[in-house]
C-alpha cells in the first residue's frame, strides 16, 4: 500500500471521438496520467506534513512550487494571509478559477495503516486536503496545457485558500475582492463515493468565549475566588437548553479549550469555541445572537466578565445546476476507482474497523445517481464563492466506502493509492469541466443567468465573520 504508482487510465469515450477538439482533450487528460506519480508523491508530501489552518507554509509552498514550474505567475500572501496565494495562466475572458485547499485537522494524526496508530504528529489530513489542493492544481495544469494546444484566450486560475477547517480562509478571499473578475469556480472535495448530484453546505459562525474570574485556594478561601470555568459551565448548560428551541435543523457545536490548570486554584480563565450552523445565514445569525446572550448572562450569574471573538463565518452554498449537470457529464466520462487486490484488503480492514463485513467496492468503481437536492451537513467557505461567482463542485472515493470524514479511517486510506486514485478522478473531471466552460459560451451564459436569478437582484454580500483581519493563529490553544 506505500507504493505510489499508479495505472494510466484508458479514456475510451475520448480518445474514440473522431474530432480535433476531442483528440486535443483526450491528449490532456492523458498528460494528468503520465504525472500520476508526481502528483501522488505532491499530495504524499502534504499529507506527511499535515499542517494546521493558516500553519500551511510548506504546503502552500509546495503547491506554489508545482504552478511556477508550468508557468503559472504567483501571487503570494493575498488577502493578508501568508499562505494564501493565486497562480495565474493566460489572459482574457472567461477567467476560470479552481479552488485548492491544503490544511490537516488537529488530534487526528494516523499513519497510512488499516488499524488506528498515531503517526506522532500534531494533525492530520482527515478531511483529505492533501488530495484536494493537489488534484485541483492538476487540474489547473491540464487546463493550462489545452489553452497552449489550441491557441484559445482565457485564464486559468489555481486559488491557494487556507484555513478551511474554520478559519475561513476563502471568506477573507471573496471579501478583498479577489473573485471580482471570475467567471466560474470549480471545487471538489475527498469521500467515500463519486457525486457530482447538487451540492449543498450550512451557513456557520464561530468564536470562541473567554470568561475571566479572579484565582483564589479553592478550598481555603473559596469566597474569594470567581469561577471563570463557572461561566463556561453555565453558558454550556443554557445552550443545551436552548437547543429545544431552535430550528430542527439548527446544529450548535463546542469544545472547552481552556478549564483551568489545577483542581485546588480557581481558575481564573476559561476559554470554549462555539459553532452554530444551519442551512440559512440568517438563522445563524439569530441562533448565534442568542449564545452570546447566553454568554453574558453566564457571566453576570458567575461574577466573571466575558469577551469573544469571531473566528470563522461562512455562507450557505448557492446551487448552480447549469453547471452540476456539466460537472456530472464529465464524471461519467472518468468513471470511478478500481482497487488493486492490496487496496481490496486494507479496504476491508478499513470497513470492518467501522462495522462492515467487507468493503462496498462498487461504490467507490461507481457513481451516484445525480440528484437536484441535497441535505446540507457540514459546513464550507465555498459557500462565500458560490454567492460571488457561479460555482460547481464534485465529491469522488478518496476514502474506503462508509468512512466518515474527520476520522482516522479517512487519514489512512488517504495516505495510499487508494486515495490518490480518487485523486486523479477528481483532477480530471475539473479539467474537463474548466475545459467546457471556456470553449462553450452559452454554457456559461446560461450558468450566469441562473447564479443571477438564485442569488438575487437584490444581494448585498456581507460576510458573517464582519470586518476582523484573519485569525492566523486561531488554532492556538486557548486563544488568539
Amino acid at each position: 500500500m506505500k507504493k505510489i504508482l499508479l495505472p494510466l487510465c484508458a479514456l475510451a469515450l475520448l480518445a474514440g471521438g473522431s474530432s480535433h477538439a476531442q483528440k486535443k482533450e483526450s491528449e490532456i487528460l492523458n498528460s494528468i496520467d503520465a504525472k500520476a506519480d508526481s502528483y501522488a508523491s505532491i499530495a504524499q508530501e502534504i499529507w506527511s506534513l499535515a499542517e494546521m489552518g493558516y500553519q500551511e507554509k510548506q504546503s502552500s509552498a509546495l503547491l506554489q512550487k508545482t504552478l511556477e514550474s508550468e508557468g503559472f505567475k504567483i501571487e503570494k500572501g493575498v488577502a493578508g494571509i501568508p499562505t494564501a496565494f493565486i497562480a495565474e495562466y493566460g489572459s482574457g475572458s472567461p477567467v476560470i478559477a479552481i479552488l485548492g485547499e491544503y490544511d490537516a485537522l488537529p488530534g487526528l494524526s494516523q499513519e497510512a495503516v488499516p488499524y488506528k496508530k498515531s503517526a506522532g504528529a500534531a494533525a492530520g489530513h482527515a478531511c483529505g486536503h492533501h488530495l484536494f489542493g493537489t488534484a485541483s492544481a492538476a487540474a489547473a495544469i491540464a487546463t493550462k496545457n489545452w489553452l497552449q494546444a489550441n491557441g484559445k484566450t482565457g485564464t486559468i486560475r489555481f486559488y491557494g485558500t487556507p484555513a478551511e477547517e474554520g478559519g475561513s480562509g476563502k471568506v477573507y478571499m471573496v471579501r478583498s475582492g479577489l473573485f471580482d473578475d471570475v467567471d466560474a469556480a470549480l471545487h471538489w472535495h475527498p469521500g467515500d463515493n463519486n457525486d457530482a448530484s447538487i451540492g449543498a453546505a450550512l451557513a456557520n459562525k464561530s468564536a470562541k468565549f473567554r470568561f475571566h474570574g479572579v484565582s483564589a485556594h479553592a478550598a481555603g478561601a473559596p469566597e474569594k475566588g470567581r469561577s471563570a470555568l463557572d461561566g463556561v459551565e453555565a453558558m454550556n448548560m443554557m445552550v443545551n437548553m436552548m437547543r429545544e428551541h431552535v430550528p430542527e435543523s439548527a446544529r450548535i457545536h463546542y469544545v472547552i479549550t481552556s478549564g483551568g490548570k489545577a483542581p485546588n486554584v480557581v481558575p481564573d480563565f476559561a476559554e470554549v469555541y462555539y459553532y452554530a450552523r444551519h442551512d440559512s445565514r440568517d438563522v445563524v445569525i439569530e441562533i448565534f445572537d442568542r449564545i452570546v446572550k447566553a454568554a453574558e448572562g453566564a457571566a453576570m450569574g458567575t461574577g466573571t466578565t466575558m469577551d469573544y471573538e469571531m473566528i470563522g463565518g461562512t455562507h450557505e452554498l448557492l446551487a448552480n445546476v447549469t453547471l452540476q449537470k456539466k460537472m456530472y457529464e464529465n464524471l461519467k466520462k472518468i468513471g470511478g476507482v478500481n482497487y488493486s487486490a492490496e487496496e481490496k484488503v486494507f479496504a476491508d480492514s478499513i470497513a470492518k474497523s467501522l462495522g462492515y463485513k467487507k468493503a462496498d467496492l462498487e461504490v467507490a468503481s461507481g457513481l451516484q445517481p445525480f440528484k437536484e437536492e441535497s441535505r446540507p451537513s457540514g459546513s464550507t467557505d465555498v459557500g462565500d464563492v458560490s454567492f460571488a461567482v457561479p460555482t460547481v463542485g464534485v465529491n469522488t472515493a478518496t476514502w474506503v466506502p462508509g468512512t466518515p470524514a474527520h476520522s482516522w479511517q479517512a487519514v489512512a486510506a488517504g495516505g495510499t493509492s487508494i486515495g490518490y486514485k480518487g485523486m486523479m478522478v477528481a483532477a480530471k473531471t475539473l479539467a474537463l469541466t474548466a475545459i467546457d466552460i471556456i470553449k462553450d459560451e452559452e454554457l456559461l451564459k446560461k450558468a450566469t443567468a441562473e447564479f443571477e436569478k438564485r442569488r438575487g437582484p437584490d444581494f448585498k454580500y456581507i460576510p458573517l465573520l464582519g470586518e476582523r483581519e484573519p485569525a492566523l493563529d486561531y488554532r492556538n490553544n486557548p486563544g488568539n
